[in-house]
């Protein structure tokens, strides 16, 4: 319970001790004007405003309303052709063997509605769903990469490809590994294009995969996943992230909004299908992810790095 609402809770119960208090004073005294069945009506009806006040309080905390938020970056209701805002690079790229025309000089976070469409990301949805519902995990998270083969199978990961055999032709097909290319090109394409980076110097990289979140309790860390982190940290290979929402807030899920978390307060963005939000790698875009508190939440991040070595191609129809 956030503490805005837990405040809430404490002032509004010894309200209502004391309304009962005085209304109860109020019945005893023999002089009353009016009718003590007039008096209990009127404190039931308070006592039941009072607790549905607490009740709507309690679900507007419970799909994040108090969460260190300071700033809605996106609604889920309203179309963003583009946002951009630079923000200072972290020393994280300094870490590492720099790229030149390539590596982060201005870094940045920017949020998209305009280059993949719904039902592109519709059926990269279909995609995951298909994968997934040969495995995922015990726990509330579970991972789908069509590039290693990686899938959540309870507790531990398998190769999707090596684990099904040629049984996975009948999970997939060759369409749904076209659309997934066209949607890393197109995202790639978005990312050179917002810093100023020339297309054939950026590369894809690894792990690049597709998430699925419900209310399952966590069984191991791997479920945690609404803890903050910075992607370059986390994986080393990462120099820009793009994260493909695949389902809409409110609708598929509650809680499940994708948070800048800075100093001053958080920055959110509420997920849409078809929605990008895209960022350099570094400290400089510590993020995390609510906890989903109803429904299922789908996404792909794709990820991309100046570095050839740590690059990876387009997977293949089996």
């Amino acid at each position: 319970m956030g503490p805005l609402v837990l405040m809430v809770c404490l002032v509004s119960t010894h309200w209502c001790m004391w309304v009962t208090m005085v209304v109860f004073t109020v019945l005893s005294v023999k002089s009353a004007q009016a009718p003590r069945e007039m008096w209990r009506k009127w404190l039931r009806a308070t006592i039941l405003g009072a607790c549905a006040t607490l009740a709507a309080l309690l679900l507007w905390d419970s799909l994040g309303g108090d969460d260190g938020v300071t700033e809605i970056l996106a609604y889920r209701s309203e179309i963003l052709p583009r946002w951009f805002i630079e923000v200072p690079c972290s020393k994280d790229y300094n870490r590492q063997q720099r790229f030149k025309g390539c590596s982060p000089i201005k870094c940045g976070r920017g949020i998209t509605d305009a280059v993949i469409t719904r039902n592109e990301a519709q059926w990269m949805r279909r995609i995951a769903e298909k994968g997934l519902s040969r495995g995922g995990s015990y726990g509330g998270a579970s991972i789908l990469d069509f590039h290693s083969g990686t899938l959540s199978l309870g507790s531990n990961f398998v190769n999707l490809y090596s684990y099904f055999g040629d049984k996975i032709k009948n999970v997939f097909s060759e369409e749904d590994f076209q659309l997934y290319g066209d949607v890393r090109r197109k995202l790639q394409l978005m990312v050179t294009q917002a810093f100023g980076i020339s297309a054939s110097l950026l590369h894809l990289t690894k792990p690049t995969f597709f998430l699925r979140i419900n209310t399952t309790k966590s069984h191991t860390a791997y479920d945690e996943y609404w803890h903050a982190h910075a992607d370059k940290v986390t994986y080393g290979s990462y120099d820009y992230t793009a994260l493909l929402h695949l389902s809409d807030y409110l609708d598929d899920f509650g809680g499940g909004r994708f948070m800048f978390v800075d100093e001053g307060g958080n920055k959110m963005v509420e997920p849409r299908a078809g929605r990008v939000s895209f960022f350099t790698s570094g400290s400089e875009n510590l993020h995390r992810v609510e906890k989903v508190h109803w429904g299922t939440r789908y996404s792909i991040v794709m990820a991309f790095t100046c570095d050839p070595d740590n690059s990876v191609t387009d997977p293949a129809f089996p």
